[in-house]
């Protein structure tokens, strides 16, 4: 009980501010249109129950007259009940994607927000595949929650509907035991029916929510590696990895196929038993009423209608039974969008609680006061007790590899959480960063090296010139195609692109992550000098290894071990370390 409430309440946390957003009153028209259209179906099939008492005591007493007419009431009756279910369901995807639209976005700007999606990342994404928990997933959880709502209102009304004639019909056709009249036992024979029908299927079909789990991890999980070596096909191809990657692949597909003969066996005992239970009830009623009609007190078409009111009823009592498969599902993506929220929520609770504060100030300089970076698991990484870094400076971080250097970068960005002091940024100043490896979405050249510009936000012109400036002239005629930049170029060529956007956007505080450290030196030299040349009052911080960096700063930070850590400290301008 304690699940169902929590799974109801994940429910209406999700779905109800969609209700209230600014797509309510669409949203809130298509429902009642939906629900006018279920609840019309339901009036419909009450009329189909009479027009079958009807029809068939025409054809018991041979009225030729009656049974014309009772085809034609039939014909109306049917026309409108195609009407009502071809706009129901075309009512029903027209809400179904303005509300995935509304919660595709929700979802998308939580996870993107703040750097949110990297954080999840760092406190090892317990969402696991976010990716297909915004697709998949809510697409699913949508379709779902309409369709099983409609299904269960359709039952609630079918069930108070059907059963006042189903205890009507009782009463002109009454049972006795022991000489005991029993009111309304068709009603009761379909509601334990029904009990013992619903307690079965749930004996047997528990299983399938933690299994239906565990199929949507393992096929995500499949499907984002098979990504991974389409996007590192070069790096595989070079390594000769093609039946290292095979069995990893096929291992990880094992999962799928392991998973899937557990649903199946499940799935084979549960749909044996509801197939069996389905097939018994078309004939159960007629069980039931059967001594009344054989002793003439009812007629063919009164045995008829019985037996439709009781299917209604049976088949609203056992919703449950119906619907099992589709709860199982229905359950374990509600728990897979509970949990990406969870995820979600931890993350921003971890820029919450970082002891990193960064803030803006009046002074023209970036300055660490106190800081203290540290690794997830708290191990001590890197101080900076009391550095500034002032404006149109050029300085070389140097230090030996895996000391903290990208990772101080990180916290300068805002993105890493773990640590404690003071980051100082200057008020109206932009910064950027460079990493090693520079992100291109797929999208126009022009787009990919303006990123994360607005489309159109800068003359195309413009970035040609620049593509051209920094050793690219062969791309110049490229900048409208759109293409996997970061797949087609090789990482120099990569790295030449990320220059040219920092050009393009041309910050007061440029930080380069080893960001021509896949250039030959005489490429890497030309690249800063036109950083010199076109950024004269920028400052410039950069990591590098080559001794040669140090013809272009004029001041040197290095990391130093003390302890345990390492702290950022003055040091001369000679090769670095």
């Amino acid at each position: 009980m304690r699940r169902m409430l929590s799974a109801l309440a994940t429910v209406w946390r999700i779905s109800a501010p969609y209700f209230s957003s600014e797509d309510r009153w669409p949203g809130r028209i298509l429902l009642a249109a939906v629900i006018a259209i279920e609840l019309s179906i339901v009036g419909l099939n009450v009329l189909f129950n009479s027009w079958n008492n009807a029809f068939y005591n025409a054809l018991q007493e041979h009225n030729w007259n009656a049974f014309v007419y009772q085809l034609g009431y039939f014909c109306v009756l049917a026309s409108a009940f195609i009407l009502l279910a071809v706009y129901q369901l075309y009512l029903n995807q027209w809400l179904q994607i303005r509300w995935r639209r509304w919660l595709t976005r929700v979802y998308l700007g939580e996870w993107l927000e703040g750097s949110v999606h990297y954080r999840m990342q760092l406190q090892g994404d317990a969402a696991d595949n976010p990716d297909q928990r915004i697709s998949d997933d809510i697409r699913s959880f949508i379709e779902l929650t309409l369709n099983i709502g409609l299904q269960i209102l359709n039952s609630t009304v079918t069930l108070i509907s059907f059963m006042l004639i189903l205890w009507s019909l009782s009463e002109a056709a009454p049972l006795s035991l022991f000489g005991v009249n029993i009111p309304g036992y068709l009603l009761w024979a379909a509601f334990v029916y029904a009990v013992f029908g619903t307690a079965l299927t749930h004996l047997i079909g528990r299983p399938l929510v933690a299994l239906n789990f565990q199929q949507q991890r393992y096929e995500a999980d499949f499907r984002f590696n098979l990504v991974r070596v389409r996007e590192n096909s070069e790096q595989i191809a070079l390594l000769d990895g093609d039946e290292a990657e095979r069995e990893r692949l096929l291992m990880r597909f094992g999962n799928v196929v392991g998973n899937w003969y557990a649903l199946m066996t499940r799935q084979k005992k549960l749909t044996f038993f509801t197939a069996s239970y389905s097939q018994a009830a078309v004939v159960f009623p007629f069980i039931m009423v059967s001594p009344a009609y054989f002793a003439n007190k009812l007629q063919l078409g009164a045995l008829m209608q019985t037996a439709n009111a009781f299917g209604q009823v049976q088949g609203a009592l056992s919703v449950f039974v119906t619907l099992y498969r589709n709860l199982a599902e229905w359950s374990a993506v509600i728990e897979r969008l509970a949990g990406f929220e969870q995820s979600v929520a931890a993350a921003r609770r971890l820029k919450a609680t970082s002891g990193i504060a960064i803030a803006r100030g009046d002074a023209e300089a970036v300055a660490f006061k106190d800081l203290a970076v540290r690794l997830p698991d708290g191990v001590p990484l890197v101080n900076a007790k009391d550095v500034s870094i002032g404006l149109g400076e050029h300085v070389l971080v140097s230090g030996p590899s895996g000391t903290g250097k990208s990772t101080l970068f990180r916290a300068l960005a805002g993105v890493w959480p773990f640590g404690e002091g003071h980051i100082t940024l200057p008020k109206d100043a932009k910064v950027m960063i460079l990493p090693q490896r520079p992100y291109f979405p797929i999208a126009p050249l022009a787009a990919a090296v303006a990123y994360p510009a607005e489309t159109g936000g800068y003359d195309p012109e413009k970035v040609a010139e620049l593509i051209a400036a920094v050793g690219l002239p062969g791309l110049v005629d490229r900048i409208a195609e759109e293409a996997h930049w970061n797949r087609m170029l090789s990482l120099g060529e990569q790295q030449r692109l990320g220059i040219a956007r920092a050009l393009l956007h041309a910050p007061d505080f440029l930080f380069l992550d080893e960001a021509t450290a896949s250039l030959d030196d005489a490429a890497e030299a030309a690249l800063y000098r036109l950083l010199q040349q076109r950024l004269p009052q920028a400052t410039v911080v950069s990591i590098g290894h080559r001794s040669t960096l140090a013809a272009f700063h004029k001041r040197r930070l290095a990391f130093v071990r003390q302890g345990d850590h390492h702290v950022l400290s003055e040091a001369s301008l000679t090769p670095a370390e």
